[in-house]
């Protein structure tokens, strides 16, 4: 099972950080043992001073209790100084008891030779030296009890400490080393498979950027981002072979209509000049004057009309003079048949010498033509202009008008006319939007070309 492509990425650098933890928590627990053992000698320092303490309290104790009890008077202070004894011994054993582990036979004499001490229970000679005789052996072997379990963790205090920088240094160097050649490896493993699916989608991309519209296999499952990226190229491709066949088809339908309109002009529009020549032979004649002046009417009319279809298959302005004035030609020639409304044509010299092929000429004079016709025909509009020009190293062409408008969802959808229009666009790689005139009404029709520096133009 292929794992994703963000699994693939953050496997390494996940891995390396699982086992940096591995090492600190083993780390931390190492040093929670060794802070055990100190916490343990700490204790066993407080009992032996704790054991000092009640060794000092008892002495002092006891040589106050034999200058009591001889029979001389009792002096305040003294009664003073035997109760801080006391509190001091109370709480020395009180330390000894929570510290230490002690059988509950121990427990029970220390806090019974405490409570006989007291102070408050009365001054009572036999009592006093009862008890202090009964504690003194338990503190002795506390005592050596205590100075044993003490001089023991000294030892094993070094050697832990010596063991524990070495195993941590062993374990540490095991592994930082491991870490660097998991991921080493794995950023090598994972590393190569991508740049290897990278490469071929590069590859492929190259190859269809150079010509070669051969498609891209396509994964049988998307996985991961990568294949995702194959089916898009894969699509892209099958698009863009459309797009070439539309391309085609277009060029031939031009190539077509030029070659009828160069037949109609060497053969037809040639024959029937033979034939107005004829008439007009005619003419000569009195007697066929009237009917050959009809019949030459009649020509010269089916020849203009020969011509404007000619001019609409093909127009020999666009080849010879370039964009900008076939389009003043088609104005002028609408100019003569119908009452156009008031217009303004401009067009810069950047705009007519821009390096276009033969089909982006031919498409942007049919688009601006399209365009010019849905004004005539649809915008009832009193002035429109048509501008062309070169912006940003894109070619520009603005029809705009001040008539009733175009609703924009009809733009989306739209007649013939407008689906013409953006299939001619999209065929050349270039857009169209229509948005508000900047009259108060009307619309705006905008036609923007790219210019590759590289492309020349083909005559």
């Amino acid at each position: 099972m292929r794992l994703a492509l963000k699994q693939q990425i953050v496997l390494a650098p996940a891995a390396v950080l699982l086992l940096m933890t591995l090492l600190l928590a083993f780390l931390q627990y190492t040093y929670w043992d060794l802070s055990v053992k100190r916490q343990e000698n700490r204790d066993l320092g407080t009992m032996l001073i704790a054991l000092a303490e009640i060794d000092l309290a008892t002495q002092r104790m006891y040589r106050l209790t034999l200058r009591l009890g001889g029979g001389g008077e009792v002096d305040l202070r003294e009664l003073e100084d035997m109760a801080a004894l006391h509190a001091s011994l109370g709480g020395a054993v009180e330390r000894i008891l929570t510290l230490m582990p002690l059988p509950q036979g121990t427990r029970t004499l220390l806090q019974q030779s405490v409570d006989d001490l007291n102070p408050v229970r009365g001054f009572d000679p036999e009592r006093y030296l009862a008890a202090i005789a009964l504690i003194r052996p338990q503190l002795i072997t506390l005592s050596d009890l205590v100075q044993k379990q003490r001089e023991r963790l000294r030892d094993t205090h070094t050697d832990d400490i010596d063991a524990l920088v070495a195993r941590t240094a062993l374990v540490s160097i095991i592994v930082l080393g491991a870490s660097i050649l998991l991921g080493i490896f794995l950023s090598l493993a994972f590393g190569r498979s991508l740049l290897r699916r990278i490469k071929t989608l590069s590859d492929s991309a190259g190859r269809i950027a150079g010509g070669d519209l051969s498609p891209l296999p396509a994964p049988d499952q998307v996985r991961d981002e990568l294949d995702d990226l194959a089916v898009s190229i894969n699509r892209m491709t099958e698009r863009l072979i459309n797009v070439v066949g539309t391309e085609k088809l277009l060029e031939g339908a031009e190539e077509e209509r030029r070659r009828i309109a160069m037949d109609l002009h060497d053969q037809t529009l040639s024959d029937l000049s033979t034939i107005l020549r004829g008439i007009q032979g005619l003419a000569a004649q009195e007697s066929c004057r009237p009917a050959a002046r009809r019949l030459e009417e009649d020509l010269q009319r089916t020849m203009s009309s020969l011509r404007e279809v000619m001019d609409d298959l093909h127009p020999q302005a666009l080849d010879i003079l370039g964009l900008g004035a076939a389009l003043q030609s088609h104005l002028e020639r609408q100019l003569d048949k119908l009452e156009l409304p008031e217009y303004h044509f401009f067009a810069t010299e950047a705009a007519e010498t821009a390096a276009l092929t033969r089909l982006q000429r031919l498409s942007a004079y049919r688009i601006a033509v399209e365009a010019i016709h849905n004004v005539l025909k649809h915008a009832q509009a009193t002035r429109f202009e048509v501008n062309l020009d070169c912006r940003n190293s894109d070619l520009l062409l603005v029809v705009e008008d001040n008539g009733c408008g175009l609703v924009l969802p009809s733009a989306s959808s739209g007649g013939r006319g407008l689906h013409n229009i953006r299939e001619r666009a999209r065929t050349i790689g270039a857009k169209v939007s229509w948005s508000g005139s900047r009259f108060s009404s009307g619309t705006r029709f905008e036609f923007i070309l790219p210019l590759h520096p590289d492309v020349h133009s083909e005559e």
